[in-house]
């Protein structure tokens, strides 16, 4: 990646009247500045043989990024070896159907703790991870927002250097939410960009898949998103570490109120 860019997560809201389709929502999201779509695989693979020309087309001719977001019925640690090899095939399904469109990384949550440790926890999803095939589409490993969820940064950096085909999905506002309040200022996402750079190397800052929105939180982690102003997630410091840091790569904009925060973070971005 030469550069960051900005986009969101699903369909664009629009106004009251328009629907979209992924086709026509590439379409407007350039057309109002952005250059990034995560196309939403959470309950079903929805790019199929009929729709998948029309988005390749669009987005090969808007110069577009598009990612996925896996199944939300992915443990890679389920208790049963049958609901962990059927994670497996989710995955598997969702990147062959972003690699139909050219699409670059594909986002998932590996699995939860349950009554394992965090060691066995561990093992087991990186012995699985490691069956995935490579189709030349990076298995995006995202940051949790709950502390019964794997996924906190130390766990995924270390499947990430055993992993070639696996990379980061940093999820600012689930680490914020994990540790809850726990990226306060500047020198917060600094500690974090520093630690990727560090056991990743440079190449890891300038390849980034990023998710940000406001969220709510409590003890137990991550409740819901909300808009960027109606939170405490500092959003304008993690921009500017981002900046500071010369990272490339993407952002998707998980927001309630999706392009317009995804605006807001690109103009505060070209503002720096």
């Amino acid at each position: 990646m030469d550069k960051l860019l900005f986009g969101i997560s699903g369909l664009p809201l629009g106004d009251e009247n328009t629907k979209f389709n992924y086709k026509s929502g590439i379409e407007h999201l350039n057309k109002i500045g952005l250059e990034a779509m995560e196309l939403p695989f959470v309950r079903s693979v929805n790019v199929t043989d009929k729709n998948k020309d029309g988005i390749l087309t669009e987005k090969l001719s808007k110069d577009f990024y598009l990612s996925a977001h896996g199944s939300y019925y992915i443990n890679l640690n389920a208790d049963e070896k049958e609901k962990q090899d059927k994670s497996i095939e989710r995955i598997v399904n969702g990147a062959n159907a972003l690699k139909k469109v050219e699409g670059r990384s594909l986002v998932f949550h590996p699995g939860f703790y349950l009554k394992d440790s965090k060691e066995e926890t561990f093992e087991t999803i990186l012995n699985n991870l490691s069956l995935l095939p490579d189709i030349g589409v990076d298995y995006r490993l995202e940051t949790t927002g709950k502390p019964t969820q794997f996924g906190d940064l130390t766990e995924l950096v270390a499947i990430c250097k055993e992993i070639k085909t696996c990379k980061l999905c940093i999820d600012f506002s689930h680490l914020h939410a994990r540790e809850n309040g726990g990226l306060k200022g500047y020198k917060d996402f600094y500690n974090v960009l520093s630690y990727i750079e560090k056991e990743l190397s440079r190449d890891a800052i300038e390849d980034m898949h990023i998710h940000m929105s406001g969220i709510n939180y409590g003890p137990k982690g991550e409740k819901n998103h909300l808009p960027f102003l109606e939170s405490d997630f500092n959003f304008k410091d993690c921009i500017k570490a981002l900046k500071d840091f010369n990272a490339k790569g993407c952002i998707i904009c998980e927001s309630p109120i999706l392009e317009n925060d995804a605006l807001l973070l690109k103009e505060t971005y070209e503002s720096l």
